[in-house]
């Protein structure tokens, strides 16, 4: 039974990242079509960032939240820099873009920072919380509960601002939304930083418990694809719970199973299910965009 509380928390907490990096996907994918994937990087860019402005010596909370700045204002660069000029190309152009974005945002910070390994002081000490013969890892509990937060805070937003019904209404319909005058090069804009942020929000929650490096985001970006398509891509209940879900069969593959294969059993998972349901779990739209 302690092992499988133990790995039921090691599973909770990656699944909590890998929720915010499918949220980043779905909602970039909701307001354009397109599959971003840079957003991996977004997450490691959090962690690096905050990293290194603890290590300069500014105080950790405020070192945490330059860091979501920072990566929310990369993730408008982006999409203005790089996709929104190439708006009128077709969507396999616009997803080759943003690999070559990964992969530039990536070179960029291996040069800039190094390729060595960083990490973040645990937000409230590293002593193990004792649970049914299992540990919990306090930075564990600020995963899990700032991934709530994160979720109801996103709920208010979409259904309580304009900007957020204005995502939701370009989700939609875009030509419907546009007709009633909703702004769809500003969504854009907001979606790429909003997932910008929420990437950095990843980084630097599981950055203290996993360290992070120049190339750490390129499996957490497609992590969250796989959770994001898992889930239903374009569903955020279905990121939600793709990504735990996710994280739950990788722990839980490691522990009973073989390490080995914990990277490997998600992918092959994900393929399973889009054989039987290919708008995933909780996808109730069209596939045809994917």
């Amino acid at each position: 039974m302690s092992q499988f509380l133990q790995l039921l928390f090691s599973g909770l907490t990656v699944g909590a990242t890998y929720a915010l990096s499918a949220l980043g996907f779905s909602m970039i994918y909701n307001a354009s079509g397109v599959i971003n994937f840079a957003q991996g990087e977004f997450i490691m860019l959090g962690g690096m960032v905050a990293a290194v402005l603890t290590a300069s010596g500014l105080p950790l909370p405020f070192a945490v939240v330059a860091a979501i700045l920072v990566v929310a204002f990369v993730g408008l660069l982006v999409e203005k820099l790089a996709i929104e000029p190439a708006r009128d190309a077709d969507i396999t152009s616009i997803i080759i873009i943003t690999i070559g974005v990964s992969m530039i945002l990536r070179g960029v910070v291996e040069v800039t920072l190094g390729k060595g390994n960083l990490t973040l002081p645990h937000f409230s000490g590293d002593t193990p919380i004792a649970i049914g013969g299992a540990t919990l890892l306090p930075q564990s509990l600020w995963v899990m509960v700032v991934t709530a937060v994160v979720v109801v805070a996103l709920a208010a937003f979409f259904g309580r601002t304009r900007v957020g019904k204005g995502i939701l209404a370009t989700a939609h319909n875009r030509l419907a939304a546009q007709l009633v005058g909703v702004d769809v090069k500003k969504v854009l804009l907001a979606s790429f930083g909003l997932a910008a942020a929420l990437g950095a929000v990843g980084g630097v929650l599981i950055t203290p418990i996993a360290t992070t490096s120049y190339d750490a985001g390129l499996m957490l970006g497609l992590k969250g694809f796989v959770a994001a398509t898992f889930g239903g891509l374009g569903s955020g209940v279905g990121a939600i719970a793709g990504g735990v879900l996710l994280g739950l069969i990788e722990t839980m593959t490691a522990g009973y199973v073989s390490s080995s294969y914990k990277d490997a059993v998600p992918f092959v998972l994900v393929l399973v299910v889009l054989v039987v349901r290919p708008r995933g779990l909780f996808g109730l739209g069209s596939s045809d965009r994917v």
